[in-house]
């Protein structure tokens, strides 16, 4: 009997879709209403961010660099909207 694997992306794994609405909420906060001007102020590829605010491709140096950006500690950046 052959078993039917469902592979979860990224994009659909909660935890991720968590810190995409954090990166996007927070580019907001600090009055970027287009993602692209916020990726050209703090030195990302404007493609490179668009897909952090959709939950993809996100690796620890760039989270760190986009902390970093939002002028954050990790500890701050995660206190909002990952807790229970």
């Amino acid at each position: 009997m052959i078993c039917a694997m469902v592979i979860q992306k990224k994009a659909d794994n909660p935890n991720i879709q968590k810190l995409a609405k954090r990166i996007k909420e927070l580019r907001i906060k600090q009055g970027y209403t287009s993602y692209e001007y916020f990726a050209y102020d703090k030195g990302f590829s404007r493609s490179q961010y668009g897909r952090y605010e959709k939950g993809e491709d996100i690796r620890y140096i760039s989270l760190m660099k986009l902390i970093d950006a939002f002028g954050m500690t990790p500890s701050e950046f995660f206190s909002e909207g990952f807790l229970p």
